[in-house]
């Protein structure tokens, strides 16, 4: 059985609708678990972000999926809080040579997501990780489309600001993107 940790950060709840997607995709994929780990406002004590549980999964995981919504252009600062928690795991070097992706959302069309993939990639290289891209074409652009914003270093999404429900293509790709995460995680981790 191979394990997929998809720790992720949702305001709004699109960020975690897409989570839900890409769990589903790598669940799709036999002898895979997905779990996910949902950064809470409970998890902040003095500003700092601690759970060990969560750290506690993630070192069990074969590949980590990071998400976070792009706010003003980059991390949202909640995520941003737990990437900066994970100091230490850094100085360990505890997840190199793990799988590693990314997944955004934001209500802008570009909204700049690329910065926010790119911080989450980078995020991933200082850890020695391996980075799995999204490696779907565009469809097309219209909402039902799969990667209808044509992204390929992660899984991008756009909500309007009212729209409770993502739409049905970012949907799509995020099941997708999920079984890809898990036919990696397969192929890399072969006894």
């Amino acid at each position: 059985m191979k394990n997929i940790a998809i720790v992720y950060f949702s305001a709004g709840g699109h960020t975690q609708q897409l989570a839900l997607g890409i769990a589903e995709g790598a669940r799709s994929v036999p002898q895979t678990n997905a779990v996910l780990l949902r950064i809470e406002n409970s998890d902040f004590r003095d500003g700092r972000w601690k759970n060990d549980e969560t750290i506690a999964n993630l070192d069990r995981a074969d590949a980590i999926v990071f998400g976070s919504p792009t706010y003003m252009g980059g991390l949202a600062a909640q995520f941003k809080a737990f990437i900066d928690a994970c100091g230490g795991i850094w100085y360990e070097q505890r997840w190199k040579n793990k799988l590693a992706a990314g997944f955004t959302h934001s209500q802008g069309l570009s909204g700049d997501k690329l910065n926010t993939l790119e911080g989450l990639a980078i995020n991933a290289m200082q850890h020695s990780m391996i980075w799995i891209s999204l490696g779907t074409r565009p469809e097309g652009s219209q909402h039902q489309h799969i990667n209808r914003l044509g992204s390929y270093l992660g899984l991008m999404a756009q909500s309007e600001a009212d729209q409770i429900n993502i739409h049905d293509g970012d949907r799509h790709t995020a099941k997708l993107f999920g079984q890809r995460i898990a036919d990696a995680t397969h192929r890399w981790n072969k006894p």
